[in-house]
């Protein structure tokens, strides 16, 4: 990438008058308003369908659309929903409602969809290529078998064997043709939103989850590309060890991957999911990239991750694959956690740009990776993620003694990168921390928008490991997006050349 910067910012956390943001007039805004502040990325957290605990990274197919994205307002406008139908769902909570959200806007849709007219010239089109034919049929069979797991349905439907499925589509066409308009309406959406952001000057970075949820499309389609026993059940899942956050690892219960078998199919599924990504992002950043070296595989059934053991993944022969395919340079690596010789060196052969976190830098050593001044060009830096806490809150988590410590650390990065600041409060130390990642060298600098706005622990995104309903669940309000905010981020962007 060129020297930017820009905003991490998901769709779902969008000041919106409904209850949860979306591809709409919200979102447009939002554009113009990272043009205003001088911009040149918007990076979004993964657009898929979510599953358990309304989690991206927990979705029902890897290929998809979230519908809870799709506009109401922009289904009004289209003729398929009346005024009074579009106000039912709006609401003014202050996090999200995933409750109310998933009741009214499924019904909502499904009014819309009666209204449609599936003989469009696009939408049959998009039938007669079978976009998104395997997740229409999935969501289709899931509600008629009352929203329950793939692996108990009945054997001729679990299975996926074709002539069952013929049979079940065709004594349940119209349910099908509601979920592909569902991806039809919302890829629709969202392309059209991309178009306008790239229009003026904005790229998008899409984020690509290293794993797929159990029940999902992936497994149901394709059962051999995980380690399944002959029920359909895993027999290891994902996760990580115990380390200094967690003592007993992490259980994330993803399926994990059959290596050999996509090795002896040319790693052809993750050729065409990165392909499928960048159709619909200028940029994607793969999740938990250390899982492409080395994997830690669970025992289905154990009760945390204290037991498990580290397999490595045929990496350079699946990246020879994907190069043919895939620019080098649309890919970001997502290298946090355990990192290791074996990703360090995966890392380098791929060239991927890797990830470096302010909030990780000023632990006193000096060749701390993270540290501004340590910062390599081909990196992407920002001052932290979804999974962390906002600047203002890890500041204010800090000890008397950690953030002295802190303190020097940032103003010492300072006097190296030669530029003047005052610390003598939270705020100002915040602002300091941002100021040193504008000015580093990486090519690319990323701020969280609860970073730019300096807001605390309340606008956390999401704390991994727990089950709670603040995950996922921040929202945004218009008042937010001042042009007080918007200046500060061009003036720094001008300033530091991005």
């Amino acid at each position: 990438m060129e020297r930017s910067s820009g905003i991490l910012l998901h769709i779902s956390s969008l000041p919106s008058k409904y209850h949860i943001g979306s591809f709409g007039s919200e979102a447009y805004e939002f554009v113009d308003y990272l043009q205003k502040a001088g911009q040149k990325l918007w990076q979004v957290l993964p657009l898929n369908q979510t599953g358990f605990g309304n989690s991206p990274y927990q979705s029902c197919a890897s290929h998809s659309y979230n519908p809870f994205f799709i506009s109401i307002d922009i289904l009004k406008e289209k003729g398929l929903l009346t005024k009074k139908e579009a106000k039912s769902a709006q609401g003014s909570s202050e996090k999200i409602d995933y409750a109310f959200v998933a009741q009214k806007h499924f019904e909502l849709l499904r009014i819309a969809f009666s209204r449609f007219n599936v003989n469009d010239i696009k939408f049959q089109k998009f039938l007669k290529e079978k976009r998104y034919y395997d997740y229409a049929l999935f969501m289709a069979l899931k509600t008629y078998n009352n929203n329950s797991a793939f692996y108990t349905w009945g054997e001729g439907l679990k299975r996926h064997y074709k002539r069952n499925l013929q049979r079940f589509e065709k004594s349940h066409k119209q349910e099908v043709l509601f979920w592909q308009f569902v991806q039809y309406e919302a890829e629709t959406q969202w392309l059209n939103l991309k178009k306008y952001a790239n229009e003026r000057g904005i790229s998008i970075i899409g984020d690509m989850p290293l794993y797929v949820a159990l029940d999902s499309v992936d497994v149901w389609v394709n059962p051999s590309l995980f380690k399944l026993d002959s029920n359909l059940v895993p027999t290891h899942v994902a996760g990580v060890p115990p380390d200094y956050f967690s003592k007993t690892g992490q259980l994330w219960g993803n399926p994990v991957y059959n290596y050999g078998y996509h090795k002896r199919h040319n790693f052809s599924w993750w050729v065409e999911r990165l392909t499928i990504a960048l159709n619909a992002y200028d940029y994607v950043r793969i999740d938990h990239f250390r899982g492409l070296d080395r994997y830690f595989e669970i025992p289905n059934g154990a009760v945390d991750a204290t037991v498990g053991e580290w397999v490595s993944v045929p990496s350079f022969s699946m990246f020879k694959q994907i190069d043919k395919y895939i620019g080098k340079d649309r890919i970001i690596a997502e290298d946090l956690g355990i990192i290791d010789d074996g990703v360090i060196r995966l890392l380098k052969h791929t060239g991927y740009p890797g990830m470096k976190i302010l909030c990780f830098a000023f632990n006193g050593e000096s060749k701390n990776p993270y540290l501004p001044e340590n910062l390599k060009k081909n990196s992407v830096c920002y001052t932290g993620t979804h999974d962390n806490d906002t600047l203002i809150g890890f500041i204010r988590s800090q000890s008397e003694w950690d953030y002295n410590n802190l303190q020097r650390g940032v103003q010492n990065s300072l006097r190296k990168l030669r530029l003047k600041k005052d610390t003598t409060n939270e705020y100002d130390l915040a602002e300091a921390i941002i100021k040193l990642g504008f000015k580093s060298k990486a090519n690319t600098f990323i701020i969280p928008m609860q970073d730019v706005l300096f807001l605390g622990t309340e606008y956390r995104m999401n704390t991994p490991g727990t089950l709670n309903n603040d995950n996922w669940a921040v929202r945004f309000n218009k008042k937010q997006f001042s042009r007080m905010s918007a200046k500060f981020l061009r003036t720094l962007t001008t300033r530091y050349d991005r």
